[in-house]
């Protein structure tokens, strides 16, 4: 293997720079020529190359988003498209690719070797930490930080007014935002779309807070589950208390990433690199319990990542 190239598809993740600064630098440090692709599977079609040195990497470590830009690619998503992407592949020498992403682009990167037999290595980069395979994603992280910085400052403006504020995180599939940021925030209650719910019921838990005395409480809703504005309606209506709602929206995917994303990129960046450079493909490198791990793509994308027990009755524990 003498040039690998690396890519970012689909929805953009803060942690995604520090992932491309590694590959790039764990890659020349094993004597590999690094080649970058433009706008995900789209730029792999249309030959949107760009060479990867040392120095085209620094200083991007502390960046969100991606310098390699990212596009969601419904061309890519065809046989036709795929093949199109490999032949431009075998045009610029590429010997294999790091792809950095969620379950849409590892299931691409998969479907490229299998019919193909380009190999690859996927990283798991995606906000909503749904991706099998490994504890953390890039982006998660920082992606929850993001709303609870933003929710720390709603709290104080929600206890000066005696007010429920009804926050809506993102988690269009999955809950795992939610689910986090509730337990960091120490919200009322969480809306999280793999779970069965009743508004009525987190009515009547502001009514026994309140009965208590507890004056300003937090609703968590992922974007899958409810509407905040919606929940904000409700709980006037049936429980006649003052209620505001937020929706935090794309602001969670922006920023600058956390020291956590940053080292877990980084961690995860290098390992792809060495494992296409060792002869290595078809699997995804992640972290259990804390130590680097690698497992079959295959195996990643047939299982599914599903929610903490245990972080869920906590939740509701330390609502009481």
């Amino acid at each position: 293997m003498k040039r690998i190239g690396v890519l970012t598809s689909g929805g953009d993740a803060p942690g995604m720079n520090a992932a491309i600064r590694a590959v790039v630098r764990a890659g020349l440090a094993r004597g590999l020529l690094v080649t970058g692709f433009l706008h995900g599977w789209e730029g792999v079609i249309q030959g949107e190359a760009v060479p990867l040195d040392s120095k085209a990497v620094g200083g991007i470590i502390d960046k969100g988003g991606t310098v390699l830009r990212t596009a969601r690619c419904d061309e890519f998503r065809e046989f036709e498209g795929r093949k199109k992407a490999y032949e431009m592949l075998q045009a610029q020498g590429i010997d294999g690719l790091a792809v950095i992403g969620g379950d849409g682009t590892l299931a691409g990167a998969r479907a490229l070797q299998e019919e193909f037999g380009v190999p690859v290595v996927g990283i798991p980069g995606s906000i909503d930490n749904d991706i099998s395979g490994t504890d953390f994603s890039i982006g998660f992280d920082t992606a929850v930080n993001t709303a609870l910085e933003a929710i720390d400052k709603i709290r104080d403006t929600a206890h000066s007014h005696e007010r429920v504020f009804v926050v809506e995180v993102m988690g269009r599939a999955n809950g795992f935002i939610g689910l986090e940021v509730a337990l960091g925030c120490g919200a009322e209650a969480v809306l999280l779309p793999e779970l069965p719910y009743r508004i009525s019921d987190v009515c009547d838990q502001l009514k026994r807070s309140h009965a208590r005395g507890k004056r300003s409480s937090i609703i968590i809703a992922a974007e899958g589950a409810a509407r905040a504005s919606d929940v904000k309606d409700f709980i006037f209506e049936h429980t006649g208390i003052e209620a505001r709602y937020l929706v935090l929206g794309h602001m969670q995917r922006g920023g600058s990433p956390t020291a956590f994303d940053r080292v877990l990129a980084l961690r995860l960046g290098a390992l792809a690199a060495n494992r296409l450079a060792s002869g290595f493909e078809g699997e995804m490198v992640g972290v259990d319990g804390g130590k680097l791990v690698c497992h079959p793509l295959s195996y990643v994308l047939s299982h599914e990542r599903t929610l903490d027990a245990e972080r869920l009755l906590l939740v509701e524990t330390m609502s009481q």
